[in-house]
């Protein structure tokens, strides 16, 4: 039995961060992976979707900029760059940042087999401090009649198709639908989307989800609102969608983007009284309420499925293992830093107007176009943009923030910083945006406010 201070299952963002501050912290570390190191979002979601989104956005930022040309898109050279980024899906570069860190690599898949301890194939690990979980999530195949039998594509075919469908249906408007969306109509696909809400993202602000809609009937998007996907059929080729609130759908391929689910199902967790399939619940040290050895961090625990998150919650971890006693600001679920990258993007932190009230909070909203700024001559010229400000009238701080336009996904951390260090409005009214940028949005949002 092989003994390490920390064990880390699960080599994704959270994984390599967990176990890289363990190590730099002095501990011996084992990080066990059954797939690649860099896990889901550099591989198949995060830096994929991107690679295939950013040349539609620059194609169309060309269109609005008078006496400039040239944007039309070569799929196959978007494809070839798709591959470049994620090194070929090869995760040999991923490597030797851990083996710096004295970080040792188990290849297979784990599971919890007592206290302390895991097994990975033939091999038994045990933990003298600690086991973190960071197993992340799967695509989520609902129990539609016919879908898994239809083979469709879930985010790893859609980021990582190596040919343009001439035609995909997409299930589900959310980020990836929207995304993916976006992405493959950019690219020449004839596409359709298809969901069962009365709009597109929906946890975002509505005026999000109408530009957001828009943008993507200007892609040629065939947008389906309230279109609940009840029986699926793959037959010559095609793929044929049966829908309660509209005429069925067919396509070449299909894409699933109806929620994630954790992998905890062949976990083992179960030792620890968990039930598998379930996210792991954790306290504000990232700590299972089952164990006060096995701690999860990322996805898998539910709290916010954003990689940026997760490589948080997995330094928290980390220094609490090391004893380092961090007094973390956990920040979940809608209340994170997010961009959805459609043009035009989303970029939001914090709460909409709408979850504000929810919540209770005595709140009130100011509205102003990022594109109606001197800045908006020069980037997303004639775009449509909103964005908007969530105060709380009783401490007269930001509590949400959101953004509309194109290439917004930057004006994010202004808002996240001003939201976590509760900023009062008086300071950053003397926050001076320079000029001529769409930074001078938060001045003519103030104005608006009153200051």
């Amino acid at each position: 039995m092989a003994t390490y201070d920390v064990i880390v299952i699960g080599g994704g963002p959270a994984g390599e961060v967990a176990a890289g501050r363990s190590g730099e912290a002095g501990l011996s570390v084992a990080l066990v992976e059954r797939e690649l190191v860099g896990g889901e979002c550099s591989f198949y979601a995060c830096m994929p979707s991107k690679a295939l989104l950013r040349p539609g956005d620059l194609a169309d930022e060309i269109a609005r900029v008078p006496g400039v040309s040239g944007g039309e898109l070569d799929p196959a050279a978007i494809l070839r760059r798709r591959d470049e980024v994620i090194h070929n899906r090869d995760d040999s570069s991923y490597v030797p940042w851990l083996e710096e860190r004295g970080v040792t690599l188990h290849r297979g898949a784990a599971r919890l087999s007592g206290e302390r301890r895991v097994t990975v194939g033939d091999e038994q690990l045990e933990a003298t401090k600690a086991v973190v979980v960071a197993t992340g999530t799967d695509a989520r195949i609902p129990p539609i009649p016919g879908l898994a039998e239809a083979k469709p594509w879930t985010n790893r075919q859609g980021t990582n198709s190596e040919r343009v469908p001439a035609s995909l249906a997409v299930l589900g408007g959310g980020v990836v639908g929207v995304e993916l969306a976006d992405a493959w109509a950019s690219l020449g696909s004839k596409v359709t989307l298809l969901e069962m809400r009365d709009r597109v993202i929906p946890a975002e602000e509505l005026e999000a989800s109408r530009l957001v809609t828009d943008g993507l009937k200007r892609r040629g998007v065939d947008v389906r609102l309230g279109i609940e996907a009840v029986a699926v059929s793959r037959a010559n080729g095609e793929v044929t969608i049966d829908c309660h609130g509209g005429a069925a759908s067919t396509a070449e391929e299909l894409l699933v983007g109806l929620g994630r689910e954790p992998r905890t199902k062949d976990l083992g967790v179960e030792v620890v009284g968990l039930e598998p399939g379930k996210p792991i619940e954790v306290d504000e040290q990232m700590r299972s309420r089952a164990a006060d050895w096995l701690f999860a961090v990322g996805d898998v625990n539910g709290r916010a499925l954003l990689t940026h998150m997760g490589k948080e919650q997995a330094r928290i971890a980390a220094d609490v293992i090391a004893g380092r006693n961090p007094t973390p600001v956990v920040v979940d679920g809608r209340q994170a830093p997010r961009v959805i990258f459609t043009d035009p993007q989303v970029a939001a932190v914090g709460h909409t107007l709408a979850s504000a009230k929810d919540a209770g909070l005595n709140v009130r909203e100011v509205d102003h176009a990022p594109g109606g700024v001197a800045g908006g001559s020069f980037v997303g010229r004639g775009a449509d943009s909103f964005a908007r400000l969530v105060v709380d009238e009783d401490r007269r701080v930001v509590v949400g923030a959101t953004f509309v336009g194109p290439e917004v996904a930057e004006f994010v951390h202004a808002a996240t910083i001003a939201i976590v260090g509760e900023v009062p409005l008086e300071r950053l009214w003397h926050a001076v945006p320079c000029f001529p940028t769409r930074s001078e949005v938060w001045l003519r949002l103030l104005e608006k406010y009153g200051l």
